[in-house]
């Protein structure tokens, strides 16, 4: 994505001419000739009029704005926005019971992902925490162990998955 720099002037198609006066991570500050200040997202189509050259450290303050937003969200135990694979959007899923006169269990994939998506969040709080107790070197190694095997057996569930990173992994 290239960023306008303060001072760019640009042509919004709603609003007509303006200049950028300020750059944030997801918007811009504009000030449009006929309309005033407005903000305007930073995947709005503009059409550049005249291009100002950001300053050297704005797609880096963007970047740390991202990842200390994720730190505090992973600190308050709120769980990051993961999508779910296309294929499985709005789908069912159904659990249907091998003995006979019991009725299936349905539920939404989306409530099935997220509850996923929790637990594996929920794991890498666990390796966090057994990472930064006091417990023997030996200790942790086995803990890690076992959350490793964990991350194993939920490896079945990466086929919901959009994005491959977001993904279980035994790494």
């Amino acid at each position: 994505m290239k960023f306008l720099g303060v001072g760019s002037r640009v042509k919004h198609e709603e609003y007509g001419l303006g200049v950028v006066m300020n750059v944030h991570s997801t918007y811009y500050d504009i000030t449009f000739y006929n309309q005033g200040s407005e903000k305007v997202e930073l995947e709005e189509p503009l059409e550049i009029i005249e291009y100002v050259e950001t300053e050297s450290d704005m797609v880096s303050m963007y970047e740390v704005e991202l990842t200390l937003t994720k730190l505090l969200q992973k600190w308050n135990g709120q769980t990051e926005t993961v999508p779910l694979g296309d294929r499985w959007k709005g789908g069912t899923m159904i659990l249907k019971p091998g003995a006979e006169g019991l009725a299936a269990k349905e539920m939404p994939i989306e409530t099935f992902f997220h509850k996923i998506v929790m637990m594996r969040d929920k794991l890498r709080v666990l390796e966090q925490k057994v990472n930064a107790s006091d417990l023997t070197d030996e200790a942790k190694v086995d803990c890690q162990q076992y959350i490793t095997r964990c991350y194993g057996s939920m490896t079945s569930f990466n086929v919901l998955f959009k994005d491959k990173d977001h993904q279980f992994s035994t790494k």
